[in-house]
């Protein structure tokens, strides 16, 4: 018999921090899948978590562990998914030290991720955008953090977790600003900014004056801030700006709408999909293949330069030199 708990320890200091060097959000979702696994074992077998035998865990109590977290937590599939990639993860480890358990093993590597469904993304209009910016009460410190951290991620694009970990030493205001992050795979992004997000956040760090390791963006006790609070922040200034511009009513905002907003004004704007990879630090250009399905301005845009049918085909061609001049504009 094979316990289960100096595999799993294992597996989270040697494999994923120590070798794999997993960033601390990777390491916090790994370990709430299996602190749900084994309270889910526990129940199902008796035994304490720290009593718990490899061979506890197969295939069919794994598959039940699966469909506990859509009927009973009530998660989404993409949830289920994620839980299923750290169980993955482990199994794997475990297969090259415990290979007396190989077929078990191979089982539970043969579970499939559920396939979902992909729907169009949410994003902000421009009219919603400015209402959202003018939305906090910059008469209040408070105000006045937050309308700058909104507006760096609507123009960044930033994720929540880079957003909140920016420091004071990672905005440059000089010539070519910008901002640096350390993003997701551990790759340093640098992000430019305009004239206006410039002024306001040199208005910010006088006012801040903190130290380059601080927080931009502290919360009240000098802290940086967590992705509850911004969540937290969002939703309450979605609601302020809905009584400016009501079709924010009913909408969910997370901040990762804010990241998608930023992604649909770069596509209208014309940015070549490589380079929006860049800007929003994908792996993978096709990743940026759901903002051209997002904004229907750019399928009426390639409609507008197809032929209609009963059109006889030929280019437009101006009957003044002023309307030429006009079209060549």
């Amino acid at each position: 018999m094979t316990q289960l708990a100096p595999t799993l320890e294992a597996y989270f200091t040697l494999r994923l921090i120590g070798q794999r060097q997993a960033s601390p959000h990777t390491v916090a979702s790994y370990r709430d899948a299996f602190k749900l696994l084994l309270a889910f074992a526990a129940q199902r077998t008796g035994r304490p978590p720290s009593r718990l035998r490899l061979e506890d865990l197969d295939a069919k109590l794994i598959g039940a562990f699966l469909d506990h977290l859509e009927t009973e937590r009530a998660n989404a599939v993409r949830t289920r998914n994620a839980r299923l990639a750290a169980l993955h993860s482990m199994f794997r480890f475990a297969a090259l030290r415990h290979p007396e358990h190989a077929a078990l093993i191979a089982r539970v590597l043969a579970i499939p991720a559920k396939r979902t469904e992909r729907t169009i993304v949410q994003f902000l209009s421009e009219e919603e955008i400015d209402a959202l910016l003018a939305s906090p009460d910059r008469s209040r410190w408070i105000g006045r953090r937050d309308h700058a951290l909104l507006l760096v991620a609507i123009e960044t694009g930033l994720r929540v977790s880079e957003l909140v970990g920016l420091r004071c030493q990672d905005v440059v205001l000089g010539s070519g600003a910008h901002v640096r992050c350390f993003g997701k795979g551990r790759k340093e992004r640098v992000t430019p900014l305009t004239a206006p997000t410039v002024a306001v956040l040199r208005a910010w760090l006088q006012e801040r004056q903190g130290e380059p390791s601080e927080p931009l963006f502290p919360a009240s006790r000098g802290g940086p801030l967590s992705r509850d609070a911004v969540e937290r922040l969002l939703g309450k200034y979605s609601a302020t700006a809905a009584q400016a511009c009501p079709a924010l009513l009913g909408k969910k905002l997370a901040p990762h709408v804010l990241r998608h907003s930023c992604a649909v004004q770069l596509r209208r704007a014309g940015v070549d999909q490589a380079t929006l990879a860049l800007w929003l630090g994908h792996e993978s250009v096709r990743t940026t293949d759901i903002y051209n399905h997002a904004d229907l301005s750019i399928k009426e845009h390639a409609l507008a330069r197809t032929k209609p049918r009963g059109v006889a085909p030929g280019r437009y061609k101006p009957s003044d030199t002023l309307l030429a001049f006009l079209e060549g504009l």
